[in-house]
């Protein structure tokens, strides 16, 4: 049954952990986003599908890779790297691999980064705020033991093994959420100057969340007495108000659109991936056409060659029926003419 900490639920003899089951739905909840909003960057929706077979292994990997390289001391072989799952994934471990997965695709398909980022990082987000939903069940990502009594209920707190710890993967659920909120409104009523910018928020607002968040966990990955994440989360704070005055003063030079002035390019590509779908649709709609007029021409076949069947049929019935009609008539003329010379001997 679906329990308070229970790890998995079996599905037709599977174990499904609950943790890998809610990541699996942030991704695809991510994907899909990512699909409906492509156009508002003149992408066509079929490249984030294509986006996702680079992203989403890469991201995993990541995860993992970033894990392993700050839990050296709970890796005991060469083996151990590869078992995740047994856990230990790291969330920004995933975003690098994530973006390095973007990059590999725009430089093999020759699109702009910042035009794919800005449409990922609000997907992103909204699968991170769902993946932390899967930390309730695995009881990881939790914070520093409460020993205050009046503290000790959920959301507030969870207990972990028996011991309640401040709930920061809830807090980073509901922070994640509300950027979610703010970068979607910004992307779907087109509020933003420059393309870029979406992703430099993104950097700023996810990092001071998970700064600050991250100063209340009990289950850090550490440098030495650093928290990573803490670290990376303002490097990251710093890299998205860097870029931010960087766009400006590029604009400024004319060195850089707005999106105002590409907007007219977005709409070109809108316009050539609605003529292409409407190609297909008018293929699909002439195949199915093609395929009723061969099922027709095949049933007006069928139906010709049944009734040719019965044509032959009744003729050789009839043919049959001629013949024992013309025999009859021989033996009605064989009797005619055997009563005739009866009748001319019985005469003579």
């Amino acid at each position: 049954m679906f329990g308070f900490y229970d790890s998995y639920f079996i599905f037709f003899g599977l174990n499904i952990t609950y943790y890998g089951l809610i990541i699996a739905l942030g991704m695809a909840f991510g994907v899909i986003l990512a699909c409906k909003n492509a156009n508002l960057r003149g992408l066509k929706t079929d490249d984030f599908l294509i986006i996702a077979c680079y992203v989403l292994p890469l991201s995993i990997i990541g995860a993992r890779i970033y894990y392993v390289i700050f839990s050296l001391d709970k890796i005991y072989s060469f083996w151990d790297v590869f078992k995740i799952w047994e856990g230990g994934m790291a969330i920004y471990g995933g975003v690098i691999g994530g973006a390095i997965g973007i990059i590999l695709y725009c430089l093999i398909h020759k699109k702009n980064f910042l035009d794919v980022g800005d449409i990922a990082v609000s997907s992103l987000i909204l699968g991170q705020a769902i993946g932390r939903i899967g930390c309730y069940f695995a009881g990881c990502c939790y914070g520093i033991e409460v020993t205050d009594p009046s503290l000790t209920w959920f959301p507030l707190s969870t207990k972990i093994n028996g011991v309640w710890h401040l709930s920061t993967f809830f807090y980073e659920c509901i922070w994640d959420l509300m950027v979610f909120a703010i970068l979607i409104f910004l992307l779907r009523k087109n509020k933003l100057k420059y393309r870029g910018s979406l992703i430099y928020l993104y950097l700023i607002l996810y990092g001071t969340g998970r700064a600050w968040i991250e100063a209340l966990r009990g289950d850090s990955l550490y440098i030495g007495a650093i928290k990573v994440s803490q670290l990376l989360s303002i490097l990251l704070i710093l890299t998205g108000i860097i870029m931010i005055i960087v766009t400006e003063i590029l604009h400024r030079k004319n060195k850089i659109k707005t999106l105002k002035d590409l907007q007219p390019v977005y709409e070109l590509n809108i316009k050539s991936e609605l003529e292409e779908k409407e190609k297909k649709m008018r293929l699909k709609e002439e195949k199915r056409k093609i395929r009723e007029e061969k099922k027709s021409d095949k049933i007006v076949e069928e139906v010709g060659k049944e009734n040719d069947i019965k044509i032959n049929e009744k003729n050789e019935e009839d043919i049959l029926n001629n013949n024992s009609q013309g025999e009859n008539d021989d033996k009605l003329f064989d009797n005619n003419a055997n009563c005739t010379k009866n009748d001319d001997n019985k005469k003579e």
